[in-house]
């Protein structure tokens, strides 16, 4: 049987680029794991002084510690290893900008879930049992080194949004609750640049304790932001002139999108807001970080995936709400999309 050629002009290359991409984050997982930058931190050290540190094979540690270095996260000088000023400065537990937490919770939630995506393609069903029952973020919260881990991490990744939303012109209102704003940080970014605010946070009570650690570090032992503990589902939520769903309603189906809208417009004082924040990624042709965020909410949540603002605005209509699309200086990777209620 004879054999087709290819076009010479094309190359596997960027396919098998791809299966070595993957590969390539096992290897940063499996340091992270191992806290081999924090290690390295303490010192430039060999393979072998690495290895027998860590409790590692030294075979494999040396070819680790060689992609690493191909990757750009380690320096090799004369045989011994040092960290590349990105894992310093994000792969280094103890430090600010550690982002381990944020892996942890790629490797034991996300990428299980992601292993299904053929499952999923073909049902439209999670890989994530929390999910299929209840709530995805159950599993998550039920260990609280892993919850302030990946708070830690959330915190840092979505600062850029907390700062530039504290900067938005807040005269009009006396007080908002952040829907799901897990331990305050964005809360309390808003409160410090507007101090005439009373704000608050709606969030799963397992949290609470965080929360309480969180405002603590920061110095807000008086409670200038408060938390209220519930489910956003099931329990009544607090009534304010704001009330903020960030990166909130992406993780349900447009069932539960329009039933939280219509909880949030009885919740809200005449002439309240609610304040929408998303990539609002959605749409024909989203670009790759929008279909990435949309396979991941495929195979992690329950109905969740990316949207477009045009869909927003039709269910904040369908809640009651006048929407409006609000340009904000600084939001780049984000969109606001403000609904009005009647006074």
């Amino acid at each position: 049987m004879a054999v087709e050629s290819t076009d010479s002009s094309v190359h596997p290359g960027p396919v098998m680029g791809l299966i070595l991409g993957s590969w390539q984050s096992r290897m940063l997982l499996a340091a992270v794991e191992y806290d081999l930058f924090t290690e390295v931190a303490k010192g430039p050290a060999t393979s072998a002084e690495l290895a027998e540190r860590l409790g590692l094979v030294e075979r494999g540690t040396n070819d680790l510690l060689a992609g690493l270095v191909h990757l750009g996260l380690l320096q090799s000088t004369d045989g011994t290893f040092a960290n590349a000023p990105v894992s310093d400065a994000f792969l280094v537990k103890g430090r600010p900008a550690y982002l381990g937490g944020y892996l942890h919770f790629c490797e034991q939630e996300l990428n299980p879930a992601w292993n299904g995506l053929a499952d999923s393609l073909r049902t439209g069903k999670p890989q994530n049992q929390a999910a299929v029952i209840g709530n995805p973020y159950d599993t998550l919260y039920a260990d609280a080194d892993a919850t302030d881990g990946f708070l830690d991490s959330m915190d840092l990744l979505n600062a850029p949004i907390a700062q530039a939303l504290s900067r938005f012109d807040w005269s009009g209102y006396e007080s908002f609750v952040d829907i799901g704003g897990a331990r305050g940080n964005f809360a309390h970014q808003v409160v410090t640049h507007n101090p005439h605010l009373k704000g608050a946070v709606f969030d799963l009570p397992p949290l609470k304790p965080a929360f309480d650690r969180h405002m603590d570090r920061l110095g807000d032992t008086a409670g200038p932001v408060t938390f209220h503990g519930g489910d956003f589902f099931k329990d009544d939520l607090p009534q304010a002139d704001v009330l903020v769903f960030g990166h909130v309603l992406h993780n349900w189906g447009v069932e539960d999108r329009v039933a939280l809208l219509k909880r949030a417009y009885d919740a809200l004082k005449p002439g309240g807001s609610v304040f929408v924040y998303d990539p609002m990624a959605g749409g024909d042709q989203p670009s790759m970080h929008g279909a990435l965020a949309g396979l991941t909410m495929l195979v992690w949540s329950r109905g969740g995936h990316e949207y477009a603002a045009d869909d927003l605005h039709g269910w904040l209509r369908e809640a009651g709400f006048e929407p409006e699309t609000v340009e904000v200086d600084g939001l780049h990777d984000d969109v606001l999309v403000i609904g009005r209620k009647a006074a």
